[in-house]
């Protein structure tokens, strides 16, 4: 178990080496030059050249890599080009409506999702079933922006149940926090849950079809112990394996969701980044949601031995 973990850590921290090289290069090999940028449409090339030799552009590609990993391990994200504030400082005030919306959108996914799939499982061919492949071709196929539209349209301007847009942080009330995540939770959700139920869905039918689980309804086992001690925890590894690969999906969903809504996360932050070609935040944001999907990659593969002892070995 041990020598799994850490031969796990050692290919965790290979890929975010890769990861971060690859980010590096990728904006420091851009066709825009982030000094010109700085000094504005009417600079000089005297004024530019200042601005270059400050940030360390000047310098070889190596010392600027090391700086800039240095600078990463340290806490110190830069300073925003058009803000000119620290980087660090604008995705902790943009983190809390990101966060939360993400949290409540994998609980509700995980929940139902998983719900939903056990039940068109036991429930094979039924009404449960049928229902489940409708939802989930609806799920697949319309983007998450147009549901957000559609329910805003009829659950906040038809009905006035819910609010429109905006966010309301929490130390202004759970009230207004939660209604206000209503519809963007159950917007982005809705592929997610389609996309968990079908994958609980085929998983618990193949274990359900195993001898063993003839063996255990033959001796009188009930339901629940069939659906819940023997059929979910065998059929557990395609099912943690899809519910981090929805992390990554998460990521891309968060920007649309945000967008429509207008709240003002990390989305909205690399949004507004990328129209103004604010490179420190994009690169910090980047690095950070990487290692974030490294890390959930790292939790569901040591999650599979709690489920499956062989994978130890």
């Amino acid at each position: 178990m041990t020598g799994y973990i850490l031969r796990r850590m050692v290919s965790t921290i290979a890929v975010m080496a890769m990861v971060g090289i690859f980010i590096f290069l990728l904006l420091r090999l851009a066709p825009s030059d982030p000094a010109a940028m700085i000094a504005g449409d009417t600079a000089t090339a005297e004024m530019i050249a200042g601005i270059r030799e400050q940030l360390g552009l000047n310098d070889p590609m190596s010392v600027q890599f090391i700086r800039w990993v240095r600078d990463m391990l340290g806490g110190n994200f830069g300073i925003s080009i058009f803000s000119g504030r620290p980087v660090i400082e604008l995705i902790s005030q943009r983190l809390e409506p990101t966060l939360t919306l993400s949290i409540l959108t994998m609980i509700l996914s995980v929940t139902v999702g998983v719900s939903f799939g056990i039940l068109a499982a036991w429930r094979s061919g039924g009404l449960v079933d049928r229902l489940l492949a409708a939802f989930s071709a609806l799920g697949y196929s319309v983007p998450v922006f147009v549901i957000g539209l559609f329910l805003m349209y009829f659950f906040a301007i038809r009905t006035r149940w819910l609010p429109v847009q905006g966010y309301v942080p929490i130390d202004g009330g759970l009230g207004p926090w939660f209604v206000h995540l209503i519809l963007p939770t159950v917007a982005l959700s809705l592929a997610y849950i389609a996309f968990i139920a079908r994958v609980t869905r085929a998983s618990m039918l193949e274990v359900l079809s195993e001898d063993y689980m003839r063996t255990a309804a033959a001796k009188g086992a009930s339901s629940y112990a069939m659906l819940f001690h023997h059929a979910l925890k065998n059929a557990g590894v395609p099912i943690l394996t899809v519910i981090g690969i929805s992390f990554a999906y998460l990521i891309g969903g968060v920007v649309l969701t945000e967008t429509v809504f207008n709240i003002p996360g990390i989305g909205r932050l690399v949004v507004d980044a990328i129209n103004n070609r604010d490179y420190p935040i994009i690169q910090s944001v980047l690095i950070l949601t990487s290692g974030l999907y490294v890390l959930i990659n790292l939790t569901v593969d040591l999650a599979y031995t709690l489920i499956d002892p062989r994978i130890r070995y």
